[in-house]
């Protein structure tokens, strides 16, 4: 659909729809062009009408904390929605259950966790998304995974249904699940374990120290970037890339971290296409000298 028509279409909308807008400083590579629509969507009820309104006809892209996302420097032909206000509820439902909206950060959980004494929430202090991310890609670190604390899951398909989904019937693997791509997560209700607060605060605080070591930090990146292939070696990606790659190669601005092979960096005005030629110059280097084939991790919106 032409932009004027989504405009005439979409005009009730007013403050929370924007068109061709950038979306350059909504992800953590500091990467991307614009995108056709962008909504805000504040409520179930608003987000419901607005799906209806678009009516299945455009590419919808929900956007997190960008932080595995890149995005194409190109005008993306579609829709991105953004989960506000009321997707960033977070409430303890009974003394071990927390309920957290999609758009929640998985640190905030891992806090009110916390500050309920509650166990088992601890890794997610390490991951910089959200609760909707970590659910779609079954996300998770130090050995732990989303799947490990979650009961349910509530969501929405494109044509405005709602639906509950309880963890039985979701089968999870290693960074993903069997969930249609069509869902866009809602909430999930969590289930943790009673502890000490300065257990669980020690166990953070462990963990914040190990990822700082290895990990880099405070930078233009955006996390790991292929998953582990966990079913044909059991050397880790970062192994495979240091015997396979030449460290020190770079796309324009696009490099690999010194402090971790497996996450790529935006050293400073890097393109969209530096970072897929960087990605597909390591995975094309990897097979070549492994025969593994290496998936991404990142999601790449174009």
């Amino acid at each position: 659909m032409e932009i004027n028509q989504l405009q005439n279409l979409l005009n009730e909308f007013r403050d929370d729809v924007k068109f061709e807008y950038d979306l350059k400083k909504k992800n953590w590579f500091n990467i991307g062009g614009k995108s056709k629509v962008y909504y805000r969507a504040n409520n179930l009820k608003d987000l419901i009408k607005f799906l209806k309104k678009i009516n299945e006809n455009e590419k919808i892209f929900i956007l997190g904390a960008g932080s595995n996302t890149l995005i194409t420097d190109n005008l993306y032909n579609g829709v991105v929605i953004k989960l506000s206000k009321d997707f960033n509820n977070i409430s303890l439902l009974k003394d071990d259950i927390i309920i957290a909206g999609s758009g929640v950060l998985d640190k905030t959980l891992s806090e009110f966790a916390l500050k309920n004494n509650l166990s088992g929430f601890e890794f997610l202090s390490c991951i910089p998304g959200t609760v909707g991310g970590g659910i779609r890609m079954n996300a998770g670190c130090f050995g732990k995974e989303f799947q490990d604390i979650l009961l349910s899951i509530q969501a929405i398909d494109k044509k405005g249904n709602v639906i509950t989904i309880p963890k039985k019937n979701i089968k999870f693997e290693y960074r993903k699940n069997d969930l249609s791509e069509d869902f866009i997560f809602l909430s999930a209700s969590f289930k943790g374990i009673k502890s000490n607060y300065n257990k669980i605060k020690n166990e953070m605080n462990k963990l914040k120290i190990e990822k700082e070591r290895n990990q880099p930090t405070r930078i233009k990146t955006s996390g790991s970037t292929f998953k582990n292939p966990i079913l044909q070696t059991k050397k880790k990606v970062w192994e495979l890339i240091k015997e396979s790659v030449p460290l020190d190669k770079k796309f324009g601005d696009a490099c690999i971290s010194e402090k971790h092979y497996n996450f790529f960096v935006n050293k400073g005005n890097a393109s969209f296409d530096d970072m897929v030629k960087l990605i597909n110059f390591v995975a094309k280097n990897v097979l070549e000298k492994t025969g593994i084939s290496l998936e991404k991790e990142i999601k790449i919106l174009e």
